[in-house]
């Protein structure tokens, strides 16, 4: 996996050319600080002249040449300390050369203020030029090297953040799929043991509703998308209460009030049928006296701190509501709450409000994702 270097924000896009750009720019804007430095100090003319003369030749061949290393450098794979001491050769051995060069010319060309016959002189001249030269090399390196390092930084900043974040989403999506791979199999067992009850007691009601179990599964087990409309799975809530109803006739009812405008809101699948499944076991069948009933609804409401709707959908049952504290270890509610985390954050909420007249689950949402 890489990054474009354009994905660093600096405002435009970067590139190669602009960086070359920026570093010579700066080349010349220090070159001529200097020149213009060495003539207020001096006010020597000859001497800021020949100093400008001698920078114009000899920094374009230098930071040519300490380019040109750098890049076999990096070809060949050199180390940080072998590209240093190449580059601290280039520029001493380069420098040295315009060193002499400018000695030579002071022997036609006295004016240039370098004394002639004298091998002090070409020895300051040496000295003269392998020091611009390492100066001017930090220079280059400053102009060049710098902002691509600052780059390359950024860049490897950006995409240690970006492996980062798709780990955290590969462990959120495993951790998705186990707790769908325990939700299935407990679903499956319930109903099984719903539809066990009708076996002797109406065997061809068991059957139908063996038929039916097997359109929960297939939809179910066979479906792979994480999200679907909330139509479908008021749809699969739908015949899964039916098998419901049919194992506890005269004891177990459900109500649907869902509003139209939430149907292509998408939800995690099976998100509800924890919810569902609580309320009948732990709500609506220990009514006492029977006619235990479940209300499941779903609308919009408005979210002024947001701006924005988000969707409600809750789980109502009329049992005599929570007698003892949730035990931290109940499988759907945890995993209800878990799913609710790994997928929204903050955002996605689940309340639980009891009374000695039934219990409400709410499990409320961000609405913006929606079937187009």
């Amino acid at each position: 996996m890489s990054l474009d270097k354009s994905d660093i924000s600096l405002g435009v896009p970067l590139s190669h050319g602009r960086r070359r750009t920026i570093g010579i720019a700066v080349v010349v804007l220090v070159v001529l600080l200097q020149v213009a430095v060495q003539f207020v100090a001096s006010r020597d003319r000859v001497r800021a002249l020949t100093q400008l003369l001698f920078m114009s030749i000899e920094m374009p061949a230098l930071m040519g040449l300490l380019s040109a290393g750098y890049g076999w450098a990096v070809r060949r794979h050199l180390g940080a300390s072998a590209t240093l001491l190449l580059g601290i050769l280039l520029a001493g051995s380069l420098g040295a050369t315009f060193g002499a060069f400018l000695w030579c010319l002071a022997q036609r060309y006295p004016m240039i203020q370098f004394h002639a016959g004298s091998s002090l002189q070409l020895t300051r001249s040496l000295a003269f030029g392998t020091t611009f030269g390492q100066l001017h090399f930090g220079l280059w390196a400053l102009a060049f090297v710098f902002p691509s390092a600052v780059d390359d930084a950024k860049l490897r900043a950006l995409e240690a953040e970006k492996l980062r974040l798709e780990a955290e989403q590969l462990r959120s999506l495993a951790e998705l799929a186990k707790l769908r791979a325990n939700l299935e199999p407990h679903f499956l067992l319930n109903t099984l043991n719903a539809i066990a009850g009708l076996v002797v007691e109406d065997p061809r009601e068991a059957r139908r509703l063996l038929v039916c179990l097997g359109d929960l599964l297939r939809d179910a087990l066979h479906d792979e998308n994480e999200m679907q409309p909330l139509e479908r799975q008021i749809d699969w809530l739908r015949r899964y209460a039916e098998v419901l109803e049919a194992r506890y006739p005269k004891t177990l009812s459900f109500s649907w009030e869902v509003s139209d405008e939430v149907n292509r809101a998408l939800i995690p699948r099976l998100l509800l049928q924890p919810l569902v499944e609580n309320a009948v076991n732990h709500g609506a069948l220990r009514r006492r006296g029977g006619d235990g009933q479940i209300t499941v609804r779903a609308k919009l409401v408005h979210s002024p701190a947001e701006g924005s709707d988000r969707l409600l959908c809750s789980v109502e049952d009329n049992g005599p509501g929570i007698q003892e504290p949730v035990r931290a270890a109940a499988f759907g509610l945890r995993a209800v709450r878990r799913r609710l985390e790994l997928k929204y954050g903050s955002t996605g909420v689940l309340h639980l409000e009891s009374t000695p007249t039934g219990t409400c689950a709410t499990v409320e949402i961000p609405s913006a994702s929606t079937l187009s």
